[in-house]
Order: C-alpha cells, then structure tokens, then sequence
C-alpha cells in the first residue's frame, strides 16, 4: 500500500493512469458495458462505484483543457436518463476539477467507437443505467524536483 493513494486504485489502474499521455482516454464503464470486446487493455473494478474510482482517479491527473474531458453515452430514443447520475458524478468532479464543464452526451454507437480508441476501459461495480464515463488525460503542471 502506498500512501496518498486511495484504496481504491489497484496497481494495475495506478500504472495504467501512469502510462497515459496527454489526449489519451479513459473509460469509466459500468458493470453492463462490454469491455471486453471494445479494447484489448481492460482492468476490472468489480463492486466499486463510478463515484469510489473518480475520488480516486482525480487527483493523480489533470483533465484535458484543450478539449472536451467528459464524455458520457446519450440515452438511445425511448429510455429516459437519470441526470441524478451525472450529478453525482459531477459532485465528486468539481470536488477536485471545480472547472469542469459538463459531460458532452453522444451516441451510443459513437460511445462504444471511443471505447475501442482509448487507451483502457475500467469495468466497474455501478449499475446505473448510462453510468459509463471517458476521461480524457490532459497536461500535468510542472514539478519541482
């Protein structure tokens, strides 16, 4: 164990979120979202929630602010989405980011098209319906060492 990393955040997620470069996207999926055959770097987070892993994603890296840093999936004509979802989410976001923007909603087709290009899926415990997230990493300010 490490200290000042949340529990939540097993190795694997840890070098994961290490590797990845500015631009290079995460997706947060749900426990219904077909990881597995959307990208061949899949981690699984099983039984924790989408907010657990973001209040310990968060604070390891920046957001994109050259592009947008949130995507979540539209709801497919005839369901209803449940907006206590992204605000939850949200929550938990501004917590760390108080500068982020709202999450840009786009088709499901386009949703799954992102997940096969991002870097790694995230398999979560959150059943939710629509509760899958993609982070886009952005540049981390300078350290002194």
């Amino acid at each position: 164990m490490l200290k000042g990393i949340h529990p939540a955040i097993s190795p694997d997620l840890l070098k994961t979120l290490a590797e990845m470069g500015h631009g290079d996207e995460i997706v947060l999926a749900d426990a219904h979202f077909p990881g597995h055959s959307m990208n061949n770097r899949v981690l699984r987070a099983d039984g924790l929630a989408m907010t657990t892993l973001l209040s310990g994603i968060l604070p390891l890296f920046d957001l994109d602010t050259y592009a947008q840093p949130l995507v979540m999936m539209a709801p497919v004509p005839g369901d209803t989405l449940d907006l206590a979802v992204e605000e939850r989410y949200m929550n938990v976001i501004r917590a760390v980011c108080p500068a982020a923007p709202a999450p840009e909603r786009i088709d499901r087709l386009a949703f799954y098209q992102r997940a096969r290009l991002a870097y790694s899926v995230v398999v979560s415990g959150e059943v939710s319906k629509y509760g899958n997230l993609i982070l886009k990493k952005g540049v981390t300010g300078a350290v002194n060492l």
